[in-house]
């Protein structure tokens, strides 16, 4: 891992225990530090390499009493090949128009944001947000940020993708599709479009954030290989032995 100097000291702090919402009967317990000021982007790059996430203006990891399960994972783009499954979802979704933009809220996105959380995570505190905590979401990043939405013929917005932009490749932030229409396996095909857009870049990586074994929510990225896991040792290749990422989609953690 490349080192990245500071120009000065961030402080580091650590969360209350909350129930863990990937793993039942388990506590999530985060280390948070602030992005901000000049050096914002270079700690940006800094902790992302080192299995950070970027929430608004916050970098977070776990540190979870007893619990390790969180790992993070990037796409290799040079060494990606969709499989057989993944340009049936391509083909399936050629149609939709797909366009880049700054990361701003809109009232159209929050409208399918909010039909995404109904029905998928009802009950969960991001379907309790009402537009200002979206756009929040959205627009509060202290470093390049973009949003891409993907339309379908008929000019209706069927799936958006919040994605950060780093020197090494794309951090998928958050993701939400339609949960109403034929599915097309929107969540993975925003992932199949992010490492064909990393490739044009040039860029090796496609960040995804946790992967975690025992949880249907996250598991599907298991299906992305080859993918490097971060831990001890710095970035290395994951062993997925029988994990398979059964399920379909879901957003980015």
């Amino acid at each position: 891992m490349d080192h990245i100097p500071l120009k000065r000291p961030h402080f580091f702090f650590t969360t209350a225990p909350l129930p863990c919402p990937y793993l039942q009967g388990r506590l999530e317990r985060k280390i948070v530090t602030e992005l901000s000021g000049p050096d914002a982007e270079m700690l940006h790059e800094a902790l992302s390499r080192a299995g950070f996430r970027r929430s608004h203006s916050i970098a977070y990891t776990p540190a979870c009493p007893g619990c390790n399960a969180c790992i993070p994972v990037r796409i290799l783009v040079d060494e990606f090949r969709p499989k057989r499954t993944m340009r049936r979802i391509a083909r399936q979704n050629a149609n939709l128009r797909i366009r880049q933009s700054s990361a701003r809220a809109t009232a159209e996105q929050y409208r399918l944001f909010s039909r995404y959380q109904e029905s998928r995570h009802a009950g969960g505190d991001m379907a309790l947000m009402g537009f200002y905590d979206y756009r929040s979401m959205v627009e509060d990043s202290p470093i390049e940020t973009f949003l891409a939405e993907f339309r379908g013929q008929d000019n209706q917005l069927k799936a958006v993708v919040l994605t950060d932009c780093m020197s090494d490749g794309l951090s998928a932030v958050y993701s939400f599709y339609d949960p109403d229409g034929p599915s097309a396996s929107l969540g993975s095909y925003m992932i199949l479009w992010l490492v064909e857009e990393a490739r044009r870049l040039g860029l090796p990586y496609v960040y995804l954030g946790y992967w975690i074994a025992d949880s249907s929510k996250m598991s599907y990225k298991a299906r992305f290989t080859p993918l490097e896991a971060f831990g001890p040792g710095g970035w290395r290749a994951l062993k997925l032995d029988d994990a398979k990422g059964e399920a379909d989609e879901t957003e980015t953690h």
